[in-house]
């Protein structure tokens, strides 16, 4: 999120510092060396250190060796902020019935910086399954919920995120689109049809819909969606999946207070 001038004035380098590394250690599931983190956000040596040690002694952030982590206190905060979000309470039961009616394991996701925030599951009754749990960040070209964010929320801003001087994105599977021509052509593809769909694209043998839950305002608030095996979830079923995945967002919407547009 970019600051105005006015705000600028009032921001604190170190502590936006300390936001921005724990950014990055939330898309780095592995963990990074102290030397890694502040060559890739371009921190000097010792800020680094002495912020790495500020973090590690408020438990924001843990050591496994040589590597950092995110701290076992950010777990306690987001289970905080995700049972106070007010979307999410609204999403439960159209997750549930969402489930019911596909028989497989349906989410929400709202916008999180330039990734895809999962809020909420609900697990199919399928011994096995495949979905994400509530707090992990999805990246936008690859996932349904991302995709969907990307065509309703972020169209405007796909050369920032992907355009010349952007990191590349990660292509995870044969099938992940990683050009900017070829994003913006499934970003086009997914506002006209209303839905996005990761079709193998984020793992291999894993198929994903989602659509665009609209706030009162008519801003795009989140997306929900539907996960499940390629097995289950064939190209066939795609239409029907459509349908099902676009009236729960829809429902959704309406519990927000969006009207939606008379024909």
């Amino acid at each position: 999120m970019s600051a105005t001038p006015s705000q600028e004035r009032y921001v604190i380098p170190n502590l936006r510092n300390a936001c921005r590394i724990l950014k990055l250690l939330g898309r780095s599931p592995d963990g990074l060396k102290g030397a890694d983190i502040g060559r890739t956000l371009a921190i000097p040596v010792t800020t680094t250190l002495r912020i790495m040690t500020t973090l590690h002694l408020e438990g924001l952030v843990r050591k496994n060796g040589a590597l950092f982590e995110l701290g076992p206190v950010l777990i306690q905060l987001g289970n905080a902020s995700l049972a106070g979000t007010e979307i999410r309470t609204a999403a439960l039961p159209v997750l549930e019935s969402l489930t019911a009616q596909t028989d497989e394991t349906s989410h929400l996701a709202i916008p999180c910086d330039d990734r895809s925030l999962i809020v909420a599951v609900q697990d199919s009754p399928h011994p096995l399954r495949a979905a994400s749990r509530p707090g992990f960040l999805s990246e936008l070209h690859c996932s349904s919920t991302g995709k969907t964010l990307l065509a309703f929320l972020h169209d405007q801003r796909l050369n920032e995120f992907y355009g010349p001087g952007a990191e590349r994105p990660t292509k995870r599977t044969p099938r992940t689109l990683t050009a900017l021509n070829e994003i913006r052509r499934e970003t086009e593809l997914t506002r006209k049809r209303g839905y996005g769909l990761d079709d193998e694209e984020f793992a291999p043998g894993i198929r994903c819909l989602a659509a665009p839950v609209f706030a009162s305002d008519g801003t795009i608030a989140a997306a929900i969606g539907i996960t499940a095996s390629t097995v289950r979830f064939t190209k066939e079923r795609i239409p029907e999946m459509a349908r099902k995945v676009r009236t729960a967002a829809a429902e959704l919407s309406r519990l927000l207070g969006h009207s939606a547009p008379r024909d």
